[in-house]
Parts: C-alpha cells; sequence; structure tokens
C-alpha cells in the first residue's frame, strides 16, 4: 500500500496513532452521507460480517449500517459502524444477561443511529435486517419515525395464542410477481415467481430470566406480517421463502411488493462484504497482528469499499448521483483529462456521462480496470481495481500541480 519502505511507514504511524480510530473514521463518513439524504425515502441496511476468526471464540466482527435511496436504489454512504470482539472468555448464558451485554446489542444500537436521518431531513426511514435481526426490542425500541422490516427467524407466540408462521396458512395470495435473485454460494442467479401473502399481527413479549430484563418493554408490539413464497421452483433449487415482519401498513398487493422490495435492497450490504473480502480488498489477509492498528485499515477498508460500490450502483447514471460522492471538486479537470486519454475511436469507448456525474467516474474506474465498453457491464471488482489506479493518477497530479 505505502509503494515503498517509506509509504509503509508513514501507513504503519497513521494507523497507530492514537487519535485514529475507528469511531472517528465511521464518524466523518457519516456526516458526509447526512446530506445526501434530505427528502429521500432512506433505507438503511445493517448485517454484520466477520474478518478474523480463529476457531476457538476469539474473533472480529465488523457491524455497519448503510443508506440507499429507496426509490432508485442509490447508495448514498454509511450512517453507523462498530466492531464486535471476543477474546475466547467464558461469558454467562445470554439468557441471564441484559441485552446491553450482548452482542445483539448491535441491532438495537443500529435502529437508534438510523434517526439521525430523519433528523437530517429524510423523508422516512426504514431499518432493513435479515433473520439476525430478528429480536423483540427491534420492534418495542425503536424510534417511533424510523420503521423496521426484519425477516422472521422465531415463530413467535401471538398475543392471541397463535403462532406466528401459522396464521398467513388460510389466507389467499395477494398477487404474484417475478423477481430477480442474485447469484450466492451454492444458487446461481435466476428468476423466480413468487405469491404474497399479508397480515397484521400482535407478537408477544417473549419471557425472561428476571423481570428486570422485561423492564420497560411493552406486553406486545402490532405488526404487519408479509409471506413471500416461491411458486414452481426449478427441480434442483431450494425454494424461496420469506416471512417479513414489519412496522409499515400492508393493506394491498402493492404494499406487500414494496416490502419485498425494500428486502431486496439487503444484498447491497452482502456486495459490500464481498467487495471487502477475498475478491475485492482482501481484508482477511492483512498480516497486521496489532488489534487497533487492523481495525483502523478495516474501517478505512470498509469506506473505500462503499466508494467502488456507489460506483456500480450508478454506473448507468439512472441516480444521477454527483461525482464528489466520492471525490474532491477540486479533481475534476484530472478527471476528464484522464477520461479523453482512455476513450476509443467507436462510439462505444466513448465516456457517455456527463463529467461531474459519478457515472463519469465509474466509467473510468471501469476502463482503468480492464473493460473494453463491449462485453456486459463492468462489476465491483473491475471498478475496485480501477479506482485503485485512478487513486494513483490523482495522486501524481496533486503533485505536478503544487511543483
Amino acid at each position: 500500500m505505502g509503494g515503498d519502505r517509506a509509504g509503509e511507514v508513514r501507513i504503519s504511524r497513521f494507523l497507530r496513532n492514537r487519535r485514529v480510530t475507528p469511531a472517528a473514521i465511521f464518524a466523518t463518513a457519516a456526516a458526509h452521507t447526512l446530506p445526501r439524504v434530505a427528502g429521500r425515502h432512506i433505507l438503511a441496511l445493517q448485517d454484520t460480517t466477520s474478518l478474523r476468526d480463529d476457531g476457538d471464540k476469539c474473533n472480529l466482527q465488523l457491524h455497519p449500517e448503510i443508506v440507499v435511496d429507496a426509490a432508485d436504489g442509490a447508495l448514498l454512504g454509511l450512517v453507523h459502524a462498530e466492531f464486535l470482539r471476543r477474546n475466547g472468555e467464558a461469558r454467562p448464558h445470554s439468557n441471564k444477561r441484559a441485552l446491553a451485554e450482548k452482542d445483539s446489542q448491535r441491532w438495537i444500537t443500529a435502529t437508534a443511529k438510523a434517526e439521525s436521518l430523519i433528523e437530517a431531513g429524510a423523508a422516512s426511514v426504514t431499518v432493513v435486517a435479515d433473520r439476525e435481526g430478528d429480536i423483540y426490542e427491534e420492534f418495542a425500541c425503536r424510534p417511533p419515525r424510523v420503521e423496521v422490516l426484519i425477516r422472521a427467524h422465531h415463530d413467535r407466540l401471538l398475543a392471541d395464542g397463535r403462532r406466528l408462521y401459522s396464521c398467513t396458512e388460510e389466507l389467499a395470495d395477494l398477487g404474484r410477481e417475478t423477481i430477480d435473485l442474485p447469484a450466492i454460494p451454492g444458487r446461481a442467479a435466476r428468476q423466480a415467481r413468487i405469491a404474497l401473502r399479508a397480515c397484521p399481527v400482535e407478537i408477544k413479549r417473549p419471557k425472561r430470566h428476571s423481570v428486570a430484563l422485561t423492564t420497560g418493554l411493552p406486553p406486545s408490539v402490532r405488526l404487519f406480517l408479509v409471506e413471500a413464497y416461491e411458486v414452481d421452483p426449478p427441480a434442483e433449487a431450494a425454494p424461496i421463502h420469506w416471512r417479513l415482519l414489519t412496522t409499515h401498513t400492508v393493506a394491498s398487493f402493492a404494499d406487500a411488493k414494496r416490502i419485498t422490495g425494500f428486502y431486496r435492497q439487503r444484498w447491497t450490504i452482502e456486495q459490500l462484504f464481498r467487495v471487502m473480502k477475498t475478491r475485492g480488498f482482501n481484508i482477511e489477509a492483512l498480516r497486521i497482528g496489532d488489534a487497533e492498528p487492523f481495525e483502523n485499515l478495516a474501517a478505512a477498508t470498509l469506506i473505500a469499499a462503499i466508494a467502488v460500490l456507489q460506483m456500480v450502483r450508478d454506473r448507468d447514471g439512472q441516480a444521477g448521483r454527483p461525482a464528489t460522492d466520492i471525490i474532491d471538486a477540486a479533481e475534476a479537470p484530472a478527471l476528464e483529462a484522464i477520461s479523453k486519454s482512455l476513450e476509443g475511436k467507436t462510439q462505444k469507448q466513448k465516456n457517455p456521462h456527463r463529467p461531474g456525474s459519478l457515472a463519469f467516474i465509474s466509467w473510468i474506474c471501469a476502463r482503468l480496470g480492464g473493460w473494453t465498453g463491449y462485453y456486459g457491464k463492468p462489476g465491483p471488482i473491475v471498478l475496485l481495481n480501477g479506482h485503485l489506479q485512478l487513486k494513483t493518477m490523482l495522486k501524481a497530479w496533486a503533485l505536478l500541480r503544487d511543483v
């Protein structure tokens, strides 16, 4: 990363500086994100990924919350992130610990942080999480102006004595839709035809080992359940079946489609982890042994991975995001010169995007990363490789400008 021994020493000193902390890095990134959310319906996507694990209860995990525009899918940045550390020491059973003492507190903390998006002018905010976020406090303790959408993990007891999973068994389908499923380990990308059902539910507060653990929690919470199940799946494929709990009102097929659309945006954070890891920055392979400098570098890598994914999401220019989402405005002249140097003779080898747009930079990075302009669309790894080259070129340009 440093390029030579002197650069290595500079980076090492920066990462080990006591004034450099993940909290400060994340706070700076959030401060850049907040001005971008005004007037938008925002999806705040949160999830956890493992960065280090020795296989013996010692590990380091990262839990970020990123911001996506619900209308056009543009990735706007980071709003919150934190590290979770386990050192292998034995801990009391989770049922006997208060939520604040558990790792699961991270979900509630991130949801609370999403309120800052409302305060920054967002028209609406919906926190989206997968099954690990199915915690009663997520629904019961959310900020009043923040909606939540979480895939159900527990067949919860309801206030009327029924179980959650049985609620939709006798319901007629609201309708059916065809969706695109991205490729994941063990599953190729494909289209799926899903049927949707929905109904209101009132989930009951789960039992705790002591009265103190339920203090302040309401006896029940009213939500809506949206069930999506695949119709006629391929014989070799596991059928899609989602049960989604949300604070949004779901009274029609259009409402249910809106909820499944929000949930499918959660794939963005999976892509982010992919860019950070083996197929991208390869954060897991770093040989830094000390915890603090590694966490600082992992925090910086998260911000860089978000920038790469921002280019992926707006490579066609549909969201119309400005270049200043990821670069300094002073670098615009250099970018225009670099773009011209990369253009070929044919129309497909011309940069079709407006200078000053994020799509303009995405095209430059794609070309630097090896994309010819002819076959398909550039993916995150191509854009990552090109982004690294672009940063080197911009650094050289700044040096020449200052001479």
